[in-house]
């Protein structure tokens, strides 16, 4: 699947970068939701393009291999009535461990 946007992981759990589609480029931060109550089904993480809240992020961990991932989907105008997935992945050829590509995930 193509990458849609590059993200950098911070000390503080965040993550900041870049979300770029052939009609969009804006800033990008995932932010740990610290208004989580225990058990609800409330994002791990909020999504915020260009400082607009356009989604949420989910830890979630892979079933075949039992790896950390983080699902996100966002909404917003220029998407029009269709939500966007995608999952945050290790960035190819990198081999830092803060650096992650927004790798698109089609629903169908």
């Amino acid at each position: 699947m193509p990458a849609i946007g590059f993200v950098n992981k911070l000390d503080d759990g965040s993550y900041r970068g870049t979300l770029r589609t052939l009609s969009i480029s804006a800033a990008l931060k995932i932010i740990p939701n610290k208004e989580k109550k225990p058990g609800s089904d409330q994002p791990d993480y909020r999504v915020y393009g260009n400082d607009a809240e356009i989604g949420g992020g989910w830890d979630r961990k892979n079933k075949d291999n039992g790896a950390d991932f983080v699902a996100l989907s966002f909404a917003a105008p220029e998407f029009g009535a269709r939500r966007l997935y995608a999952n945050l992945g290790r960035m190819a050829g990198s081999d830092r461990d803060d650096e992650f590509a927004v790798i698109w995930n089609p629903a169908e």
